[in-house]
């Protein structure tokens, strides 16, 4: 294995490219929100199928967004991209390597979108029902079920102050049936960015394509086998995507959506390179 990358340490071309765009992009967007303009996220960022906002070309716009709030979810997704990329790259050659990027990417963004339609019903359900029948027992479960930390808001405590002085004034409760539509809408357009669906497809293919080569971990700095580290950090990404908080900003199913069709691209690549070998005989 050290032989094999000291041969071909140059980053490839695909890989080159990527990691320009992915740059680009960013400081793009850091551009526009500079200037007031929202306008390019909720163009090209990943939207719920459920939100006004989504559009088709998104399950491939969103992968070269990232988060502006802070340079490091770039600079991670850009190493990963880097380290896993450029030995991929020139173990399957650029074409194969670039249709195995996009492949998870848009995997990554289907599964994502697919399992939160499904984690957004329940909310949607009982938004419907409170529209039907608001009070204000049914008002403050609402918060507390799909607003986590709501109570520590004092605009949303002084309200609930307010309103259980006077539990049947009308405006309290033309109130709340605005504020939980504005939740509903709030949670399902809150958009998607970045190439991580993608990288954790790149993790998933180096441990199978190299599953011996060390990896050092960064927190904890701990050396791993790449075909431990692939298991280790599927199972992390599950666990957190099965606990369904609301509070947390990680699209953990994309990254597993990445991995899951890795697994059925590999395949596929496999089944071309048996045909190939009997054709050849």
């Amino acid at each position: 294995m050290n032989n094999y990358f000291k041969a071909k340490s140059a980053t490839p071309n695909v890989v080159r490219s990527l990691i320009i765009i992915n740059v680009v992009a960013y400081l793009l967007m850091l551009g526009a929100i500079e200037y007031g303009g929202r306008l390019p996220m909720d163009i090209m960022a990943l939207h719920s199928w459920m939100s006004p906002l989504f559009q088709p070309w998104q399950l491939i716009s969103h992968m070269f967004l990232h988060s502006t709030d802070g340079i490091f979810h770039l600079f991670f997704n850009m190493i990963g991209l880097w380290m896993f990329g450029s030995a991929l790259e020139q173990h399957w050659g650029s074409k194969r390597f670039l249709i195995y990027y996009f492949v998870c990417g848009i995997g990554a963004a289907l599964l994502h979108n697919t399992i939160t339609g499904f984690q957004f019903a329940p909310m949607i359900a009982d938004a419907d029902i409170y529209m039907s029948a608001p009070s204000y027992t049914n008002f403050e479960a609402f918060v507390s079920n799909y607003l986590p930390g709501s109570f520590e808001n004092d605009q949303i405590n002084n309200f609930l102050v307010e309103w259980h002085k006077d539990r049947l004034n009308p405006g309290y409760l033309s109130e709340s049936v605005m504020f939980v539509d504005e939740v509903v809408q709030f949670r399902m357009n809150i958009p998607t960015v970045g190439a991580s669906g993608a990288i954790y497809g790149l993790l998933l293919a180096f441990g199978m394509t190299f599953p011996n080569a060390m990896i050092m971990m960064l927190i904890p700095p701990i050396p791993m086998k790449a075909k431990y580290f692939v298991v280790v950090f599927g199972a992390i990404e599950l666990t957190m995507g099965l606990r369904n908080n609301l509070e947390d900003n990680v699209a953990h199913f994309a990254h597993l959506g990445g991995m899951l069709f890795g697994i059925l691209i590999i395949l596929w690549y496999k089944k071309q390179d048996r045909n190939r070998n009997v054709n050849h005989l």
